[in-house]
């Protein structure tokens, strides 16, 4: 095992052992190669550059306190890249591609996998991308699929579990209606960018986007699903502009154990004044606690209308923390793996 500071990794790039790599070329997939070289070479004319057909994916593996190392539900991944990738018309990994990369990446980058009892993991990043050169304006006609990892803590930096503030993007879209909002395509990264980093400037950790059509319900925070507690129901957005979150389909089944009822709804803008508990939930974080969401006439607007407020500024809603310490426990293996989402290696 490397040495490196398991309690301070932060979600950062870092070069492990090797990436695997597939090319899609002339109708079938490439045998899974092994380099340690991350510097890929590509023609300028390549389709990614110029078009941004490229699709990403997000997923952990965790050694468990027994010892065992546990990928998370990579089937429920490698479905979602397919259904990105079906949007742009381009190739995709076969479902079993998809986890046999995942988990070659895992084998041989094992040595930079966490220890149990950091709260840290390997992330693993899947990236398709159309690497063929042209100059239409077309889907591509050949794919590159790239795995690499990394090991990380939580996303912000922040201690698990520590409530942080948002704003709402009233001025800024996140997606457009009938648009990419739902697909993981790496272009619907970049426009969140110059909010992002307005908010930050202002001391707000996340950045909750509403329906671009109306702005009058919310869609989901910037990097993160949406998700709130409101009595004994949990609560998240149905929209066509949302991504459909791996950990937010786990929380709600979780919720569903637990004896909750889960809403998967609308939800109007002026409801936050009615939940208990907000979060941010994804991939990188597994829950965001939210303590207060400012609602401003502007992002860039100093002085807030209305702000909502959640709980307390120095501790998680405990029906939120119920729900995290039951998925945490499951990838940990503390906890049964009931619904099987765990693929051991």
């Amino acid at each position: 095992m490397v040495q490196l500071d398991w309690s301070n990794l932060a979600f950062k790039a870092r070069e492990t052992n090797v990436i695997v790599i597939s090319r899609y070329i002339d109708g079938a997939w490439t045998k899974p190669e092994v380099t340690s070289d991350y510097g890929i070479v590509l023609n300028a004319y390549a389709c990614v550059f110029h078009y941004a057909a490229s699709c990403f994916e997000g997923l952990k593996a965790f050694r468990g306190v027994d010892g065992k190392v546990r990928l998370f539900r990579p089937d429920e991944n490698a479905r979602r890249m397919q259904s990105s990738a079906a949007f742009l018309d381009m190739a995709a990994p076969p479902e079993q591609l998809f986890i046999d990369m995942c988990v070659q990446c895992v084998h041989e980058n094992i040595d930079y996998l966490p220890p149990y009892g950091y709260n840290a993991s390997l992330y693993v990043r899947p990236l398709l991308f159309g690497s063929n050169p042209q100059l239409g304006v077309h889907s591509p006609a050949e794919s590159t699929f790239i795995v690499m990892c990394a090991p990380v803590g939580t996303y912000s930096g922040a201690a698990g579990l520590t409530p942080g503030t948002a704003t709402i993007a009233r001025n800024y879209d996140r997606a457009a209606p009938n648009g990419t909002g739902c697909y993981k395509l790496s272009a619907n990264y970049a426009p969140s960018f110059h909010p992002y980093n307005v908010a930050h400037g202002q001391g707000y950790r996340e950045l909750l986007f509403l329906d671009p059509a109306t702005k009058t319900k919310i869609d989901e925070f910037g990097s993160s699903n949406f998700l709130a507690i409101k009595d004994n129901t949990y609560v998240t957005p149905l929209s066509g502009s949302v991504l459909p979150s791996i950990t937010n389909k786990s929380l709600q089944q979780m919720a569903l154990d637990f004896g909750m009822k889960v809403e998967k709804r609308v939800v109007p803008v002026e409801e936050l004044a009615e939940f208990s508990e907000v979060n941010a939930c994804g991939t990188a974080v597994v829950i965001t606690p939210i303590y207060s969401i400012d609602d401003k006439p502007t992002l860039e607007s100093t002085t807030p209308t209305l702000t909502y407020r959640f709980g307390t500024p120095d501790k998680c809603g405990a029906v939120s923390e119920k729900l995290y310490k039951r998925i945490r426990g499951i990838q940990d293996g503390v906890e049964d793996d009931t619904h099987n989402w765990c693929l051991m290696l």
